[in-house]
């Protein structure tokens, strides 16, 4: 099956390597490495999978106001403010 994912550029570069090394082609390389990390996962409930993790902060001041978690742009905007 072909699909697209974004990765970052120096994983795939490692990616890459160790295909090139172990003479595989990337996606078996991608393949086997997705397969190894979901099977060496722990088993559990799809409840689990799910949660929300709880958030720890330090300090008085607690999560800065106006940044929503769950938006990797509000989250990206924040850091490189």
């Amino acid at each position: 099956m072909r699909t697209t994912v974004s990765i970052s550029d120096s994983l795939l570069d490692l990616a890459k390597k160790v295909s090139q090394k172990r003479r595989l082609t990337l996606g078996q390389v991608i393949e086997e490495a997705l397969r190894s990390s979901l099977i060496a996962r722990p088993k559990s409930s799809k409840s689990s999978i799910c949660k929300k993790p709880t958030l720890i902060t330090y300090g008085d001041s607690g999560l800065r106001e106006g940044v929503e978690l769950d938006s990797s742009v509000s989250l990206l905007e924040t850091m490189e403010s």
